[in-house]
């Protein structure tokens, strides 16, 4: 059916050809040539029956439209010729003219339909690449809403993979706290005996001089009311309120000392309070001073304070303050011991280690500095470092500036070291008042 069709199409646009050069060898001769005419006549009516006739052809239906005037003008012409030769001769310039006229009228027809079939078939590519375009375009947004899901389950294992390893990093970061708060807190034990073993024995000094006051005084009541030495009673009572008085201080003081020996050791509460930073820094200087001379007898250090007391008390938490402190201290300690092993005997080095506040503006500071060997800068660059350490292997976690640089932080405040080789260190902790 589609080669039959084919063919018929071909002879139509054929037998239209024809009847164009019929129509141009006609006028090629001056339009006297009838036989040509009328050739081109019958086959232009043909083309225009199979137009009507078949609706295959009826996209040439522009056809009818540029050879209908023509046909019947010539039809017309002749006509009059034949009838009334001499009405022709009167009206053949009108005639002539007609003839002419459906003739412009056909080329102009051809050219406008040719010119709206090229601007239609320009449309049609236009629309054909528009719809190909939408067709890429959908089958690219097609393949990329699979890649984006792609993209977006992988995305989402990766971040439950990353947030079990942060859960699984938190705990190994509190462990690593934890761990180093017990080392600390190790460090500390001696110190923590020798400062509870001061007061304790404070506490029994004065139980025996009140058990001996308290058999005098019995003595003297078992007296005749007339032998009895009252102002010597008095005395003695006095004296067994005022080492009543002592002990009962001495013992706040060991509490004291044990019960911040447990806050160090608990895991903080972040809970920010009025706190005395002087007696905070005094206290843990004692503490890892005494700490280093339980561990080695031989060691001794120079210690300064220079506090300044307009400070008052500010608001921080205590427990992770001190924990810097004692760090910064113990470090301090480390340094000028270690320094002081390395030196020959007879060396004129005094070990010392300075801890001092100063209030500045809104802020306060605290100074903790040491005279030992220092450190180089590309080593200074590093120490806040998580895992860094300059101590020997075993001899330090790595943490400790680390922790204290991000307690520092989380007070709002900031931590940083002045060293130079050989020029000890000096680290100064800069704290909001408010």
């Amino acid at each position: 059916m589609a080669g039959t069709m084919q063919r018929w199409n071909k002879i139509f646009w054929w037998l239209i050809y024809a009847a164009i050069a019929l129509l141009v060898i006609h006028f090629s001769y001056g339009g006297s040539d009838a036989v040509t005419q009328w050739l081109s006549i019958i086959l232009l009516s043909v083309v225009i029956y199979i137009i009507y006739k078949n609706d295959e052809f009826k996209r040439a239906s522009f056809f009818v439209t540029a050879s209908v005037p023509y046909i019947l003008v010539s039809l017309l012409v002749y006509f009059i010729k034949a009838i009334d030769p001499s009405l022709y001769t009167n009206w053949e310039t009108w005639l002539e003219a007609a003839t002419s006229f459906s003739v412009i009228w056909g080329f102009g027809t051809w050219l406008t339909n040719r010119r709206q079939r090229n601007e239609l078939a320009k449309a049609r590519e236009k629309a054909i690449n528009e719809e190909k375009n939408n067709r890429i375009m959908a089958e690219m947004k097609s393949q990329l809403e699979v890649q984006v899901a792609q993209r977006t389950s992988e995305l989402t294992k990766q971040k439950e993979e990353l947030e079990h390893a942060l859960i699984e990093l938190k705990s190994t970061q509190s462990q690593l706290i934890q761990a180093e708060k017990m080392a600390s807190l190790g460090e500390l034990t001696a110190g923590i005996a020798h400062e509870i073993q001061n007061p304790l024995n404070f506490v029994n000094n004065f139980s025996e001089v009140n058990n001996e006051l308290i058999g005098e005084l019995k003595s003297e009541w078992l007296k005749p009311e007339q032998e009895r030495d009252k102002t010597l009673e008095q005395e003695l009572l006095d004296d067994i309120s005022q080492n009543l008085d002592k002990i009962n201080y001495h013992g706040k003081r060991a509490d004291a000392i044990v019960k911040g020996m447990l806050q160090h050791s608990r895991i903080s509460t972040g809970q920010k309070d009025p706190t005395d930073i002087n007696a905070l820094a005094d206290e843990y200087l004692r503490l890892s001073y005494h700490g280093l001379r339980a561990k080695n007898k031989n060691f001794n250090a120079t210690i300064k304070t220079d506090f300044d007391t307009t400070i008052g008390e500010i608001n921080i938490v205590a427990q992770d303050v001190g924990r810097v402190l004692l760090n910064l201290i113990n470090n301090a300690f480390y340094a000028v011991n270690e320094k002081f092993r390395g030196l020959k005997d007879g060396s004129s080095y005094e070990p010392t280690v300075s801890v001092s506040t100063r209030k500045i503006d809104q802020s306060v500071e605290i100074i903790v500095e040491d005279n030992g060997d220092g450190m180089p800068s590309e080593l200074r660059d590093k120490i806040f470092q998580p895992f860094f350490t300059t101590k020997p292997t075993g001899e330090g976690t790595g943490l400790g500036l680390s922790i204290s640089y991000d307690i520092i932080k989380a007070h709002g405040g900031e931590i940083r070291v002045e060293s130079s080789q050989g020029n000890g260190s000096k680290f100064v902790i800069t704290l909001p008042i408010k």
